[in-house]
């Protein structure tokens, strides 16, 4: 038998698939026959949702929650019988507004949050054609309008004193950590300022800062999942006893990310540290600072006059944080269960 559907396809009128809370979802369903086909229904939906899974397959834990679950009906009635298709191509529009307050799009090891559509087209004989489009959604954070104390440097000091240990020789170590802020945007730099005096009798064997990324993974309002990674790290060589080392705006670069937290989630927490680490040559153990910094989207405006938002050349624009198409099938949701 020749084969009559020769085209089903999601079209979106936004052709780079990113879309911001608030925005209309525009687009349409295109069909295309060969021969002349009874329909009797031509279905759409939208699915936002966020997902949470973790553990094997004998324990795992699994939550969900939903951001946008929209049906529509594009073709056919329900008191009516099928409609005649006739050869040739058909398009179907849809539109509606997203919700206000839509948290970004994320893929993550042990959860994501993601934004996908899905058609199906009824004959009737019970068969049933279905495709399906993914789009990304990202919640912008401006850091204009988030605390005014992000925009100021960030200072964190500690005074440890050495020798707890037996054995090991007594002191005390100061350190000052400064950051030229505490908010920033993809592709600029983390501004570090250090100030290392060992008044101890132990050797300082390095003395390290670093951009840190932490994942939550939330289940049943508890943590199940913590991943932590490195994303930029500065090193410095040893500081002898009674010896001083000063860091003077060493630069730790952002990477392309996705912001501070996922605003509308309830599922997955997503946050930026820089630690400030000092180890000693001995049985003492490290000396760490932790510095919270928020990652955004929009970056500080130069002036209070300034409303474009325009984006120095060295500031990775957001609609490179995300890729434009992201992956939709999920080897686990095809597994059957345990007898």
């Amino acid at each position: 038998m020749p084969r009559k559907l020769l085209k089903f396809l999601i079209i979106f009128d936004n052709t780079s698939l990113l879309y911001f809370p608030g925005q209309f979802l525009s687009g349409r369903v295109l069909i295309e026959l060969q021969d002349e086909t009874p329909a009797l229904g031509l279905h759409f939906h939208v699915v936002g949702e966020g997902v949470v899974r973790a553990g094997g397959r004998q324990e795992r834990t699994y939550d969900k929650e939903n951001y946008i679950d929209f049906r529509m009906r594009l073709l056919g009635d329900v008191d009516q019988g099928p409609a005649i298709l006739s050869p040739g191509i058909h398009s179907f529009p849809f539109k509606l507004g997203l919700p206000i307050g839509l948290p970004s799009t994320f893929l993550g090891s042990f959860g994501w949050i993601q934004y996908f559509c899905t058609a199906a087209l009824r004959e009737p004989k019970g068969l049933t054609h279905k495709n399906h489009q993914v789009f990304i959604v990202m919640n912008p954070i401006d850091l204009n309008l988030e605390k005014p104390i992000l925009s100021q440097p960030f200072t964190c000091e500690v005074e440890h004193k050495l020798g707890v240990v037996a054995c090991v020789g007594g002191g005390q170590i100061k350190c000052r950590v400064v950051l030229d802020r505490g908010g920033y945007v993809p592709g600029e730099n983390i501004l570090v300022t250090a100030f290392i005096s060992n008044a101890s009798n132990v050797t300082i064997k390095r003395t390290k800062a670093s951009l840190t990324e932490t994942i939550e993974y939330l289940a049943r309002g508890k943590t199940v999942q913590t991943e932590k990674r490195a994303l930029a790290v500065l090193v410095r060589g040893k500081i002898r006893p009674g010896g001083k080392d000063e860091w003077h705006n060493d630069s730790l670069y952002v990477p392309p990310l996705p912001p501070t937290n996922l605003h509308g989630c309830h599922l997955i927490k997503i946050t930026y540290d820089v630690f400030f680490v000092i180890e000693p040559k001995s049985l003492e153990k490290e000396i760490k600072l932790q510095l919270p910094i928020v990652l955004a989207t929009y970056p500080f405006r130069n002036n209070a006059n300034d409303v474009s938002n325009t984006w120095p050349e060295s500031v990775l624009k957001p609609d490179t944080h995300y890729p434009s198409t992201l992956p939709i099938f999920r080897p686990w949701l095809h597994e059957k269960p345990n007898a």
